[in-house]
């Protein structure tokens, strides 16, 4: 199979006249149409509008008009993130029927550099899971294209599968809480970055936990993940969590050894030893070539990481989706009842199983004479493990650890598990979206023909040194 052309690498053919833009967009449209009754990747396949848009910008390019880093290039975009006028409902049937009447900032900023959206991509409903298997009542549970019978990861297991699947130049903007980018890499055998909290606008993000949410992004390489994350970062005054930060240059970051790298020796315990033994083979190879590698122990992040991440997410999850309700926008009904029943029996309908257990996990967590012993208790847990990452970022430059301590699981696998489980499995993907760290996962090799994904760690905003040590890990393939 041809293998499909990085995305700058695309851009420049674009504007030498030798790609047409309405050609490849009808290509990947009916590679996306022809996949999805298989492996379930897209809710919505945005043909009319994405051929529309490749046609507008061949006719611009004839005239001078576009000339962006992005020209010409399709993008789909996990279901949570608002693109206007397209059904954006987060994997749930609560929001059956909304349609945003806005681009969200880091649509705005992509079709500003001639993106073309091809659709939205699959996910546990509101980012709930591990392995894309909660969706909402009204849809498919997307599939593994290199195993159908194993899930993508989750929750941005749509925008994972596809990547991992078209054999065209594509990258996808997903969105992680506490691993919902690297996990899907990782079992996909993609690219994900994800960035610092607040380096990309959460502005039109649908969300699950306000203090978590971040928007990155999936491409076949780290230089097409980088190019686009680049593309979408920037502070932004509609978004109060929006950073004042200067931007880096991600588009011409080229792979680097000269780099302190910490093995976070608490995360490498309770992996499969086959995914083990592929990380650290990495890490041998990249010591060989002139990295400097030391051991670094995360006791505190590896103790209590989890706890405190789903407290806080839960909480913040079951006060966000107290407003769907039936009232305002998505599901709703005959109004019936009173104030109490008409809620219930809509929220009972619109929510699938997943998403119940957050929400009364979260209420709790939150009530009053609760509050202070689970949830202020976190935020103050939160604070010791993000000082314990600065601690660990005086002697190293980035961390790595496997970024899943397993490969993807089948769904008969995954049956097995309680909820208890499935929160067990993000232990290593769980501190740094705890700790609002840039992360990015790497395919480092295969087990049982599957993806291992290495996950890099960077200090708080930067992503050149993330994305740098990413290339060289992708090189040593």
């Amino acid at each position: 199979m041809k293998k499909a052309l990085e995305l700058h690498e695309f851009v420049k053919e674009i504007k030498r006249g030798n790609i047409s833009i309405t050609e490849h967009t009808e290509k990947i449209l009916e590679e996306v149409e022809k996949s999805n009754s298989r492996f379930h990747h897209f809710n919505l396949i945005a043909k009319k509008s994405a051929l529309q848009q490749a046609k507008e910008i061949d006719a611009g390019i004839k005239t001078g008009q576009h000339k962006g880093k992005l020209l010409g290039v399709p993008i789909s975009v996990k279901d949570c993130i608002c693109v206007k006028d397209f059904e954006s409902r987060a994997g749930s049937k609560i929001l059956t029927g909304y349609l945003p009447l806005f681009d969200a900032t880091a649509i705005v900023k992509a079709k500003a550099e001639g993106a073309i959206i091809i659709g939205k991509t699959a996910q546990d409903e509101f980012g709930f899971g591990t392995f894309s298997n909660n969706v909402g009542v009204d849809f498919e549970t997307p599939l593994n294209p290199l195993d159908p019978k194993r899930c993508c990861g989750g929750s941005s297991g749509g925008s994972a599968g596809f990547t991992a699947l078209t054999s065209l130049t594509h990258a996808s903007l997903g969105q992680s809480t506490g691993g919902s980018i690297a996990c899907p890499a990782s079992f996909c055998g993609v690219a994900g970055l994800t960035p610092t909290y607040g380096r990309v606008s959460r502005y039109g993000l649908i969300d699950y936990a306000n203090s978590l949410d971040k928007i990155g992004t999936m491409g076949k390489t780290v230089s097409d993940a980088a190019l686009l994350l680049e593309t979408i970062s920037g502070y932004d005054l509609n978004d109060s969590t929006s950073l004042k930060a200067e931007a880096q240059n991600l588009e011409n970051a080229k792979p680097s050894n000269d780099f302190r790298i910490g093995i976070v020796k608490e995360f490498f315990k309770g992996c499969e030893e086959k995914v083990k033994k592929t990380c650290l083979k990495a890490i041998d190879k990249l010591e060989s070539q002139g990295t400097t590698v030391k051991e670094i122990s995360l006791p505190l992040n590896a103790k209590y990481g989890i706890a405190a991440y789903y407290l806080a997410s839960t909480t913040e999850a079951s006060t966000n989706l107290a407003r769907f309700c039936g009232m305002r926008y998505g599901l709703h009904d005959k109004l019936e009842g009173n104030f109490n029943e008409y809620f219930s029996r809509i929220r009972s309908a619109g929510f699938g199983t997943e998403a119940k257990r957050r929400i009364l996990l979260g209420t709790f967590a939150r009530m009053s004479g609760f509050r202070d012993a689970y949830y202020l208790k976190a935020m103050k847990v939160r604070t010791k493990l993000i000082k314990e990452f600065k601690q660990a970022f005086e002697n190293v430059d980035v961390l790595v650890n496997p970024t899943m301590p397993i490969i993807a699981p089948t769904f008969g696998e995954i049956k097995k598990l309680s909820p208890l489980d499935e929160y067990a499995m993000d232990l290593c993907t769980v501190p740094a979206n705890l700790a609002g760290l840039p992360h990015a996962s790497v395919n480092v090799g295969e087990h049982k023909g599957m993806p291992v994904g290495l996950m890099i760690t960077a200090d708080h905003l930067q992503e050149k040194k993330m994305v740098q040590a990413a290339m060289a890990v992708e090189e040593l393939k």
